[in-house]
């Protein structure tokens, strides 16, 4: 009994300390693109204030699966636009441009992701990716 509770243990701090690196780097993010607190919300599946401001100060949390993936979403869009563009300038730039094409439809990547679905941050990811 006693192993297994162990385990279960180390598997929560697993959690926990997954949460927070992917917290970390979701706001490190959020800095450079200069999101909003609204923003940064949205991203994250339309989260209340509390919450948001209990992710910017917990030093460890496990967070749902749900704000994970989004995260994970994020961090491929930000990955993508570093390699494609020379300088971390442009590359957060580039989230900010409107644009025709699809899937933003003559709106910004940031103004498309805001959105709240899923679908759109997966949209993103596919467009930035290719």
């Amino acid at each position: 009994m006693g192993q297994k509770q162990d385990r279960e243990c180390t598997s929560a701090e697993s959690e926990m300390a997954h949460g927070q690196v992917a917290l970390k780097g979701f706001f490190k993010i959020c800095r450079e693109w200069s999101c909003s607190r609204e923003e940064m919300a949205h991203i994250l599946g339309g989260i209340s204030n509390r919450i948001l401001a209990k992710y910017e100060t917990a030093p460890h949390l496990k967070l749902p699966q749900e704000h994970m993936e989004r995260i994970s979403y994020i961090l491929g869009i930000y990955k993508a636009t570093r390699e494609m563009y020379p300088t971390a300038e442009r590359a957060n730039r580039r989230i900010r441009l409107e644009t025709s094409e699809h899937p933003f439809s003559g709106c910004s990547a940031m103004d498309f992701m805001v959105k709240g679905s899923m679908e759109n941050l997966v949209e993103a990811r596919r467009y930035f990716d290719a």
